[in-house]
């Protein structure tokens, strides 16, 4: 982005309903762990939003709602625990990163 993009965003209004991302992110896991009857604990934001990086860098910024189901669906359907969602986040970001080896369009094909 260049400076004059940054300028662009800082004269927007401001809509609460767009904060900036991290914004009360603890708060928005409270919130869905007590929806869904998750312990809160057992989520570690900062492992998901690496996850999510990896996923926008390696393969592209489309890819990162469908990282994220496809990484709760196999902790999911595996061990349902912490380690369960460490190996399968390592095994992604392992995959995310060599992505681009795939094809030479950018598309994986």
């Amino acid at each position: 982005m260049s400076s004059t993009d940054h300028a662009a965003d800082a004269s927007r209004p401001t809509d609460p309903r767009h904060e900036p991302a991290g914004h009360d992110l603890d708060a928005w896991v409270a919130l869905l762990a007590g929806e869904f009857g998750v312990d809160p604990a057992a989520v570690d934001v900062q492992a998901v939003l690496d996850l999510a990086r990896e996923a926008a860098h390696g393969v592209g910024r489309p890819a990162v709602p469908l990282t994220g189901f496809f990484a709760g669906y196999a902790v999911a359907a595996g061990t349902r625990d912490r380690a369960e969602f460490d190996r399968v986040a390592a095994r992604i970001t392992v995959l995310a990163q060599g992505w681009s080896s795939h094809g030479d369009d950018g598309t994986g094909g």
